[in-house]
């Protein structure tokens, strides 16, 4: 518990005290921002709120984790919502959902200017040894994840159109966002990025535990977190073998496991799982976002499974799938009956009983967790080590109380159909929708949405291209 109060007093400190000066550039503004930067203690603080960012509404506190991503792939809806009906149609010129993406664009180039402020700190800029290179590598790592999905969500899909124009990378402290770079460009830097990252952090086990800041790491961008962006990166590139190595050596290297299948239920329930989990974001009042979109049923508001999930699960379900237990709730009755998507829901919060949660389970969200790597390391190795492949997506699914798949050929879309049923709710679907250019049918299963219908075409928020006129 120590260690998670001391979290929140840094975060306090830079909200309270060192605001002004980290996002105020004028020049008394810049002298304090140079000022909170120029100590172990400040850099340290200053992550702590690049962190605490991450986890708001519009970022992945929300929008860019349960709701408008799983929107997006249908597999959340809500009936009545004018927003939702429209974000569902991918109707990108209606205002509320203008609204969430400019949302969403303006909250990651700001935190991505504060990132950049503490790697062009010289301290930081300049680092040559720990605690410096720790703090550089896990800047590096964080600007590359948030420019990463960005690109994912606003720009063309790579392998489609490596020519494509891209967005803004942003490199310095500023409150204006750079000039439009090439797609290819964009991929370029996230790489160079993660590359560095990777080598900065290469001996960060041999500094965990020392001080406060190295605790924890699952909190922070560590080695296995930069190594596991670089698979998925790679595999959205289309290099399958970089794609694999990444994803083997995160699994191989043995730090995170995957949980037995008794201890699927509850294990992401509000908190960070202690096995599977390689990067999540602390947060302690995730519960309330969870709470009012997802475990409660306020009309209009709330958001609701597409009908036909549960379809998914038992289709070539040879076992007991342990995730049908963990991840949904029957709320209502009679004919009211719908089944809540609780997987995130804090059960300690929601029986009144915060108080007996054991200490050393970590509030928070799951930001990247080890049955990834499974997947995307069995799809990169499909083609070339098809019995690696089938052993790999086998190991998931025992993990979670399926059989061994024994009947059929491994195929892509038994891996699409494994990720899915994982990752559900985790805001990752429609992104590997879009890696795939697959069509996407609408949650009440009337609709086909066809790739060449726009359905991955987000417009670049219009004020953005306003400010450039």
């Amino acid at each position: 518990m120590k260690k998670i109060i001391y979290i929140l007093m840094s975060v306090v400190l830079l909200t309270t005290t060192s605001c002004e000066g980290f996002l105020n550039i004028t020049p008394d503004g810049q002298a304090k921002r140079d000022e909170l930067l120029s100590t172990r203690q400040g850099i340290e603080d200053a992550l702590y709120g690049v962190y605490s960012q991450m986890r708001s509404q519009s970022l992945y506190g929300q929008e860019l984790y349960f709701s408008t991503l799983e929107i997006l792939s249908q597999t959340m809806w809500c009936n009545g919502s004018t927003g939702v009906t429209a974000m569902s149609e991918y109707d990108w010129a209606h205002s509320s959902v203008k609204g969430v993406f400019d949302g969403a664009w303006t909250a990651m180039y700001k935190n991505l200017s504060n990132v950049n402020s503490v790697l062009n700190a010289p301290l930081v800029k300049e680092a040559t040894a720990y605690p410096f290179t720790v703090y550089r590598g896990e800047a590096l790592g964080l600007r590359a994840f948030m420019h990463f999905d960005l690109v994912r969500l606003f720009a063309e899909q790579y392998t489609l159109n490596p020519a494509a124009d891209g967005i803004p990378y942003a490199t310095e402290f500023s409150l204006n966002t750079p000039d439009f770079e090439s797609l290819a460009k964009n991929y370029e830097h996230i790489l160079a990025d993660l590359h560095e990252a990777e080598l900065l952090l290469a001996d960060e086990d041999s500094h965990e535990g020392d001080g406060n800041y190295m605790l924890d790491r699952q909190i922070h961008f560590n080695l296995r977190a930069v190594q596991a962006t670089l698979a998925r990166v790679y595999l959205t590139m289309g290099n399958k073998e970089s794609a694999a190595h990444y994803a083997l050596q995160v699994i191989n290297d043995g730090k995170y496991t995957l949980k037995e299948k008794t201890e699927v239920v509850n294990d992401l329930a509000g908190v960070l799982s202690k096995k599977e989990t390689i990067f999540g974001i602390y947060h302690a009042g995730f519960y309330a976002n969870v709470n009012a979109k997802l475990q409660q049923m306020t009309s209009y508001f709330s958001l609701d499974l597409r009908g036909d999930f549960m379809s998914l699960y038992e289709k070539d379900a040879a076992g007991s799938d342990y995730r049908t237990m963990a991840y949904f709730s029957e709320s209502g009755t009679g004919s009211g009956t719908k089944y809540r998507l609780s997987k995130f829901t804090d059960i300690y919060e929601l029986n009144n009983n915060a108080a007996n949660r054991p200490a050393d389970l970590i509030l928070g969200i799951n930001m990247i967790r080890i049955p990834e790597m499974y997947y995307i390391a069995a799809e990169a190795l499909l083609d070339s080590d098809y019995d690696r492949a089938l052993e790999l997506y086998n190991a998931v699914r025992m993990h979670r109380g399926l059989e061994q798949l024994t009947d059929k050929p491994l195929t892509v879309e038994l891996i699409n159909d494994e990720r899915y049923k994982e990752m559900i709710g985790e805001g990752q679907t429609y992104f590997n929708m879009k890696r795939q250019n697959l069509p996407i049918l609408s949650h009440d299963g009337k609709t086909t949405y066809q790739p060449s219908s726009g359905i991955y075409e987000i417009p670049i928020p219009d004020a953005e291209k306003e400010n450039r006129n």
